[in-house]
């Protein structure tokens, strides 16, 4: 049997956000793995013990298990049980995460402004990096998030209709955009480039940056199955935020 303190250890580290359930026991788990309150091959929960601790449906719980297993989080053996899998080394900026999750892992108070939300027709090189043809439409936000009231990050995004109708009628003061793209295409595919950038007189305006501060580009493309589903230009203040990268090496 599983200790009961594993199970009340992810239930403290559930978030409060408003997202879909199976997110936030699925963010949880990571959150313990992470941490190393849950280590490699260590048996994790089973369905039925995470069910009658966290009072939430057996669907929910199925879910988040079955998405860690095929994100490579997790490791189901059949008539066995779940394990927490060999972590490969990664990088943290490499993959695709909620800002607001990171802000309350730290202890902190997240708010977003939001500067635009709305669509336009793509230029050629809009339609380029959404996989569109040059004249369809195209969603766009422009949001910046808040780390204690401390601006961290720019989000420039552009988003595919086709495959996110309804990204322009959700409230971004309540909902990220990544926890609302993640529920309707989610993620199988990304690329990033990071890149060291000098933010121009307006990013400057919306991150409080002095004049020669620089900062930190991250331009994301993300897919849902064979679609482009989002592209991003992530900018972060240099002096603010840091990209944690973690290895294991061999000897």
């Amino acid at each position: 049997m599983v200790e009961h303190s594993a199970i009340a250890q992810l239930a403290a580290a559930m978030s409060d956000e408003p997202a879909p359930i199976y997110q936030r026991v699925k963010q949880a788990i990571i959150s313990q793995i992470r941490a190393g309150s849950w280590k490699a091959n260590q048996r994790v929960p089973s369905e039925s013990e995470l069910v009658n601790e966290l009072g939430v449906s057996r669907m929910t719980i199925n879910r988040a298990l079955r998405e860690l297993t095929s994100e490579g989080f997790l490791v189901r053996m059949q008539g066995v049980g779940t394990f927490v899998a060999e972590m490969k080394g990664y990088t943290a900026m490499l993959e695709v995460h909620n800002i607001a999750d990171e802000i309350a892992q730290r202890g902190h108070q997240h708010r977003c402004q939001i500067l635009a939300l709305g669509q336009n027709k793509a230029d050629p090189e809009q339609a380029a990096v959404l996989g569109l043809s040059t004249g369809q439409t195209l969603f766009h936000s422009l949001i910046v998030h808040y780390e204690n009231d401390l601006p961290v990050q720019l989000e420039d995004r552009l988003v595919n209709p086709q495959v996110a109708p309804d990204y322009l009628s959700q409230d971004y003061h309540r909902v990220t955009p990544y926890t609302y793209l993640m529920q309707v295409a989610p993620l199988t595919a990304g690329e990033h480039i990071v890149e060291a950038v000098l933010p121009d007189a307006r990013q400057r305006k919306y991150l409080s940056l002095d004049e020669h501060e620089p900062c930190l580009l991250i331009r994301r493309q993300t897919w849902s199955d064979t679609k482009i589903v989002t592209y991003a230009r992530l900018l972060y203040p240099g002096s603010r935020y840091k990209l944690l990268g973690r290895f294991k090496g061999h000897g």
